[in-house]
């Protein structure tokens, strides 16, 4: 009975006129923390969009924090928030946003992922017609408007140059130059502060003629040829190093970090050396068997020269490295990029970083 009293007694007073006391106010959220780190440029992917425990989200990105990395890229899948036309929910996004910036991180957005309502049944869910374009772009406006102030780069798709990403069809640049151009817009006019990022590429050799992956520098020659140039305000861009070395000098003929030069030329050729570079996925594989893997010690040693590389080129803005975990744990070589295991607990290449980003 005594639980019931006050509640009676303010139905009362609120009956009679007397004035109800005041709610308590809103305890102010804490001020942003600060990233400290050498580097301004060091980023990690972080791989959130499945992860549904708060817990697991917020000590993701306070490692990131711990780790010196002022820079995360993450994906906010089209498919999870708009599932059904103009039905928008936010609220994984929003929880994954606010507590990035509570930890002084920014935030690389990139969208795709097509909703089941925006292509034909039983197609994948990087499907997406021409006749879809202005959907996406509409999930990206309001993607860039609701988090105008708290957002500020987003990516257009993911790797348009292979197959996988193009929805199972052969890569055609001049489709993804206008996908590109009409997110541009709608973006631009709902936040014009956004910097928009042309989608990263995925390094390949492949012949454009074989039916395939597109040459990822090919296909972005082929992009500027299109008229893409006018569309993006910076290039997301892949560097991963397989087995080889960083130091190992680029070429045309040749996967290895240092590619991202070649694409930088291409840029620069193009009359774009005004604009940025992020490179939104990188890094080496540890794995002890893969074949495209190198040993525990040589990515610790390749990553290091990366990041003091990065610190010297005034054209690249941020160098994101893939991968700060995976939502599940297992033996495939995917793990092996992860920079923690699945418990949190550090891996070898995130203390050496972490290292390096305290000046030690």
């Amino acid at each position: 009975m005594t639980l019931l009293l006050p509640l009676a007694g303010a139905l009362v007073a609120g009956l009679w006129g007397v004035p109800l006391s005041p709610s308590p106010p809103e305890a102010p959220a804490p001020p942003p923390l600060v990233v400290e780190t050498r580097n301004p440029k060091l980023g990690l992917h972080t791989r959130l969009a499945d992860e549904p425990q708060a817990g697991r989200i917020v000590r993701t990105l306070e490692m990131v924090r711990e780790m010196g990395a002022p820079w995360i890229v993450e994906l906010f899948p089209w498919a999870y928030i708009e599932q059904a036309p103009v039905r928008f929910d936010w609220s994984h996004a929003d929880f994954v946003i606010s507590q990035a910036r509570q930890q002084g991180l920014h935030v690389i957005a990139r969208l795709d992922i097509v909703p089941a309502w925006a292509r034909p049944a039983g197609s994948s869910t990087r499907y997406l017609d021409e006749a879809r374009y202005a959907d996406y772009a509409a999930y990206a406006a309001a993607f860039a408007a609701r988090y105008r102030g708290q957002v500020l780069h987003i990516v257009v798709w993911n790797e348009p140059n292979i197959p996988l990403e193009w929805g199972g069809r052969p890569p055609n640049p001049l489709d993804y130059t206008r996908l590109l151009c009409t997110a541009y817009g709608a973006i631009k006019e709902a936040n014009p502060e956004a910097v928009v990022l042309a989608a990263g590429l995925a390094p390949n050799l492949e012949s454009p003629q074989a039916g395939g992956a597109w040459d990822d520098l090919a296909y972005l020659q082929a992009m500027y040829e299109a008229g893409a140039g006018t569309c993006f305000d910076a290039l997301a861009a892949h560097a991963y190093g397989w087995t080889k070395p960083f130091a190992q000098n680029p070429s045309p003929d040749r996967l290895n970090f240092r590619r991202v030069e070649l694409l930088r030329r291409i840029m620069e050729r193009s009359g774009d050396a005004g604009k940025k570079v992020y490179i939104t996925e990188a890094g080496w594989n540890d794995h002890p068997r893969w074949l495209n893997a190198v040993r525990p010690a040589e990515r610790i040693a390749y990553t290091l020269e990366a990041l003091r590389w990065s610190e010297t080129q005034d054209w690249l803005a941020a160098l994101c490295f893939w991968q700060f975990g995976m939502p599940w744990g297992g033996a495939s070589f995917q793990v092996y990029y992860n920079f923690v295991a699945v418990d949190f607990t550090p891996r070898p290449i995130y203390e050496e970083v972490q290292r390096y980003a305290r000046g030690e």
